[in-house]
């Protein structure tokens, strides 16, 4: 049996590289947004990439490839979701040791401790108010106001009507703004 590629797969990876590679990054950043930790997106985004290459003869060329990968991301979450949400929550003593012992460091780091407080606090609350937004919500959020897709591009990515991507985006802004503000008036920012 010989190891060499036929002319048909080496077209298919040239094809590939030209068509997905080039968005690779922009799907890590949304991948990273979806599950909100690295590890976890760097594994929803090399699984993603191996669906892509295995389906990429479905894939019609001319259209919007980083619309297409998105989708196959977004599918790919939402299957570990639900995979996940199944088994019991798994703890590895490891990463707690490791958490533990830099709690311990940066309490004896002192240096522009009041900076980094400030900054962490503020960045956590706007990802946690983000993060806590219904998943029908949070998402085509992300994919509009941060990823620029237009709502026609939404809407076939998430398989839903163009009225339920603005109906989403209307009530996804909204309860955003509500945790925004809520967040303001904790800081004092608002007067009840």
């Amino acid at each position: 049996m010989s190891n060499r590629l036929t002319e048909e797969e080496i077209k298919k990876q040239e094809d590939f590289n030209a068509e997905i590679m080039p968005h690779i990054d922009a799907t890590y950043n949304y991948a990273l947004r979806l599950t909100t930790d690295p590890n976890d997106a760097e594994d929803l985004l090399q699984d993603s990439i191996v669906k892509a290459f295995r389906f990429f003869n479905s894939f019609q060329k001319g259209t919007n490839a980083r619309a297409w990968l998105y989708r196959i991301v977004k599918n790919s979450y939402i299957n570990n979701y639900r995979k996940a949400s199944r088994q019991p929550p798994k703890v590895d003593y490891d990463e707690v040791a490791t958490y533990y012992e830099t709690i311990r460091s940066e309490q004896s780091d002192t240096t522009d401790l009041q900076a980094r407080f400030y900054r962490s606090e503020y960045d956590d609350d706007f990802k946690k108010a983000l993060d806590e937004l219904p998943e029908d919500f949070r998402t085509p959020l992300l994919l509009c106001d941060v990823e620029d897709f237009t709502y026609e591009e939404i809407a076939n990515m998430l398989d839903v009507p163009i009225g339920t991507v603005r109906s989403r985006l209307h009530r996804g802004r909204s309860l955003l703004k509500e945790k925004i503000k809520d967040i303001a008036k904790k800081r004092g920012y608002l007067k009840n």
